[in-house]
């Protein structure tokens, strides 16, 4: 191997499961007097950096040009960006006060565009949908899938229609389906395998849901699918769950009730050959060696005699001694192959901050060597065809209920050469973007890097 594909491999061993900051501002809140900025103001400063961009008041403060804080949301990623649909904030001035006709929710799409790391409202035409929290989304080739979710009043103005914008032409459409349709839910999880798109769970806002539906993507018709378990076999009725698929099987992973968290140490799994549920026992992290183990158990064994000792901590100990993933809902979920990687999320008592993967072939849970920069639940992950997590946005203070805007990322898998060239790349020439694509042509880079740059 030579010198220099030595250190680029050194540089994607030092980048892998550390997050990265990317974008992010503090709370209006803590602005100082100056809470606000005209749009005229704005506008003038702003015009340069982010042209052909109409931007709202509530989004231009301190020379940020990115989403409020929020909640809730829900975001998908390929190769060139990242999409940030919906979302949700109580604080009057972080959602936009008066001017935000939609308070406290955000019915907006956002866009975070890789080669340039900079945010931008993606204005687009036809009906985007009004039930903005907890929905579900994927991403299938250009088109942005969105079903459920729930507006204000939370469990009142639910929605089971699949809303499809394509991200190229900006446009939304309803999807006209034949069958019946799913009640109106949110909190759910979905999944599109083998060209049909699979909901399962969520909640009215009063009754938890244990249903499996299935949408045939092209005759458009939804069927409820009955597995052949009995009814103490189906899993726990449940929202803000995860799912992940190995093409066979659909596994669900957390999520809970408003007064309970579900463990991960089993898993359900619906069998699609055998239409039934099954049962997994899942593995433990192996990797604490003795005297790792020993040191905790020792720190255990002092908490467990002082008096004042927090009953959260004690059973997050625990968990962490017993080599599973804690129990949570609100967390986040992303697949690369057969690994799916777990972070964050609310364990009923405490907001959680560790990054676990689990493979789907020896089901083996691992705890990742980092943790997010804040704790947070109600946020939204995604992940790129190249192994790249990005995590947005979240509740991180639940005394205040605060949450945040923050931007991160995190490498799953260790980087292939090209993206790691191609990341020195765009450090190296910052206004790569701005060059025609003849340009880009004439200078060796593929249509598809070029197509990553616009």
């Amino acid at each position: 191997m030579s010198s220099v594909e030595d250190g680029e491999c050194s540089r994607g061993l030092y980048q892998l499961n550390k997050f990265e900051k990317l974008s992010g501002r503090p709370p209006i809140r803590d602005s100082g007097s100056k809470k606000r900025v005209r749009w005229l103001q704005a506008r003038r400063i702003f015009s340069p950096s982010c042209p052909n961009f109409r931007i709202p008041n509530r989004f231009l403060r301190e020379g940020h040009c990115a989403p409020p804080a929020r909640s809730g949301h829900r975001c998908v990623a390929d190769s060139a960006n990242l999409y940030v649909f919906g979302g949700y904030n109580p604080d009057f001035e972080e959602a936009g006060g008066s001017e935000n006709e939609d308070y406290p929710l955000f019915r907006e799409l956002w866009r975070f565009h890789f080669a340039t790391a900079t945010w931008q409202q993606v204005h687009t035409e036809g009906y985007m949908p009004t039930e903005l929290a907890s929905m579900s989304a994927v991403l299938h080739g250009n088109n942005l899938l969105v079903f459920g979710g729930t507006g204000i009043p939370f469990g009142e103005s639910n929605g089971n229609d699949v809303h499809v914008c394509n991200v190229h032409y900006k446009r939304w459409k309803l999807l006209n389906c034949r069958g019946k349709k799913p009640n109106r839910i949110y909190g759910q999880a979905m999944a599109i395998i083998n060209g049909y798109l699979y909901v399962f769970g969520g909640t009215t806002g009063y009754v938890y849901s244990t249903d499996l539906h299935r949408l045939d993507l092209t005759t458009r018709e939804w069927t409820h699918l009955k597995p052949n378990n009995p009814p103490t076999d189906l899993p726990e009725e449940r929202y803000r769950h995860e799912v992940a698929h190995d093409g066979q099987r659909i596994y669900i992973l957390g999520g809970g009730t408003s007064w309970t968290s579900y463990p991960l140490d089993k898993i359900h799994a619906y069998n699609l050959e055998t239409n039934s549920w099954e049962e997994i026992i899942t593995k433990p992290h192996e990797k604490i060696g003795w005297l790792h183990k020993g040191l905790m158990l020792f720190i255990y064994t002092l908490l467990c005699t002082r008096v004042c000792m927090c009953p959260q901590i004690s059973k997050l100990m625990c968990v962490l001694l017993s080599g599973y993933p804690a129990a949570r809902r609100c967390h986040s979920c992303v697949q690369v192959r057969q690994e799916v990687f777990l972070c964050g999320g609310y364990n009923g008592e405490l907001i959680l901050a560790d990054l676990w993967k689990i493979n789907l072939q020896t089901f083996q849970w691992t705890k990742l060597p980092t943790v997010m920069p804040e704790p947070a639940y109600f946020h939204c992950a995604a992940v790129t065809p190249a192994g790249c997590m990005y995590v947005h946005g979240g509740v991180v203070n639940m005394s205040e209920n605060r949450r945040t805007g923050s931007l991160y990322k995190v490498w799953l898998v260790v980087p292939s050469l090209l993206e790691l060239t191609w990341e020195r790349l765009l450090k190296a020439f910052p206004r790569l973007a701005q060059l025609s694509s003849l340009q880009l042509l004439s200078l060796g880079l593929t249509h598809t890097l070029i197509q990553r740059l616009k």
